[in-house]
């Protein structure tokens, strides 16, 4: 077995400790730009950049004066970071100790021999703590992420289930409550309320404001407005954290509180919880027939049981979502403490970020490719349907009370608790002088009634609520 020169093994996907990197890497590939070291490193270098442009935009700040060719070239480091400089960067870091130092230190390499931007090189990090520029690289991190990687496998979720709601919203399907047979619904509204509750919790994702600040060690700008008085640092900070594309936080310690990451993963957190009330409920239609997986070609079921086609995509969808969702409580909890004015016990923590919302990356491609391998089996639920006449009680009851029949309810479990009952015996009943008082009209429509028929608004109720609640 090859090792390299420490004697442990390289790192690759069959080496990797997390399944993250490893089995599932394909799966969490996007998320190596933001949530990798090398995207914690090129966040910083951007904010750090970000925060020297900014200043030599500001008029109030002359000694910070850059021609259009040496802005450009201070952006291009930012923007074209690579994996070189950020190996470069912890090479620094080994001598400082320091990570965000290192960067600071980095950049003051990059610009030697540029005349211009040595001129302004001690205004890099300028009046900054570190935390100024790790919190923005952060909360960077969490918006990219957002929206560009696991907001868009959330809309497909939704969309695919409205979709299947919309195509099967008329099939009938025996309900379930308390794992015992219950009035009949349809396949499609019982999917449509899956994508109602997930475009809800989908908005709340995206709604969720992403803040930063950059306002010193101790949240006042004391160093800012003792080196220059004059300049709106409120506003100037406000402006900054803004051009970023994040909210801005006026009201911090030496650490942005975390507040609002509480409330984003508190609202991940939400809707994963109804997806796995979703990935359970499939996981039952499989079971009971009323969904039949398509097989892959080559694909094994069971080691041992060759007939087998396992719903393994949303037992593995559940059990990410189970880990992420420990994670992000856990994430919730505890960022917003904070000793005094700052510890760093946040610190070690936000690393761990990536990897919870890895694991909702993985199970939301997982929930899809399960969504892409089932099919509705209506033949099945109908048949189910017909071995349970006995569902019919609650409508021609409730007809009964209507038109003042006595002990309708009564009559109703004498005649059907714990005996078979089929569409006979239901017809009989309706017939039989027991519901003597209803209107022929009402009587005639009973006896025309079965338990596929039996769906009351449901295949309304579809287009409703999908056309109402699930807007994008």
């Amino acid at each position: 077995m090859e090792k390299n020169s420490k004697g442990t093994l390289p790192l690759s996907e069959l080496t990797a400790v997390s399944p993250i990197d490893g089995r599932y890497a394909e799966k969490t590939a996007a998320l190596r730009q933001t949530f990798s070291e090398f995207g914690l490193i090129r966040n910083r270098v951007r904010v750090e950049v970000a925060w020297l442009l900014f200043l030599a935009k500001h008029e109030q700040i002359p000694e910070v004066t850059l021609s259009r060719a040496a802005r450009d070239k201070l952006s291009a480091i930012g923007d074209s970071f690579t994996l070189d400089n950020a190996r470069r960067v912890k090479e620094i870091e080994r001598t400082t100790r320091h990570d965000v130092k290192a960067v600071e230190y980095f950049l003051k390499e990059q610009f030697a021999g540029v005349s211009e931007l040595e001129n302004v090189v001690e205004f890099l990090h300028f009046a900054c703590t570190s935390e100024d520029i790790n919190n923005l690289s952060w909360a960077l991190a969490l918006k990219s992420t957002r929206d560009d990687v696991l907001l868009p496998l959330m809309r497909r979720i939704v969309e695919q289930l409205a979709a299947l709601a919309r195509e099967h919203k008329g099939v009938a399907m025996m309900a379930r409550t308390h794992g015992q047979p219950a009035t009949p619904t349809t396949m499609g509204k019982e999917l449509a309320n899956f994508a109602v509750r997930l475009k809800r919790q989908y908005d709340q994702v995206a709604a969720a404001a992403i803040m930063g600040k950059l306002n010193g060690a101790v949240g006042n700008y004391n160093a800012h407005a003792v080196a220059y008085p004059h300049v709106d640092w409120l506003a100037a900070g406000r402006d900054f954290v803004a051009s970023l594309g994040l909210t801005p936080n006026a009201f911090t310690t030496q650490i942005e509180p975390h507040d609002y990451n509480a409330e984003l993963f508190n609202a991940y957190q939400r809707f994963n919880t109804a997806l796995m009330d979703f990935d359970r409920d499939m996981w039952t239609y499989v079971s009971l027939g009323y969904l039949v997986q398509r097989k892959l070609p080559g694909e094994v079921g069971s080691s041992t049981m060759p007939h087998k086609v396992n719903p393994i995509d949303f037992e593995n969808s559940e059990g990410n979502l189970g880990v992420a969702n420990a994670l992000l409580a856990f994430f919730a909890g505890k960022l917003p403490i904070s000793r005094l004015q700052r510890d760093l016990t946040d610190s070690t923590v936000q690393r761990n970020m990536g990897t919870a919302l890895a694991n909702a990356a993985i199970a939301y491609t997982s929930a899809l490719r399960g969504l892409a391998k089932v099919d509705v089996c209506a033949d099945a639920m109908a048949q189910e349907l017909d071995r349970h006449w006995e569902l019919l009680a609650e409508p021609i009851q409730t007809v009964m009370r209507k038109h003042g029949v006595e002990k309708p309810y009564e009559k109703l479990k004498e005649h059907t608790q714990g005996k078979v009952v089929t569409a006979d015996t239901m017809r009989a009943f309706v017939s039989s002088s027991a519901c003597d008082g209803i209107p022929d009209d009402e009587r005639a429509a009973l006896l025309q009634l079965t338990p596929c028929t039996y769906t009351g608004l449901a295949q309304r109720t579809v287009d409703t609520l999908l056309d109402q609640h699930v807007v994008f």
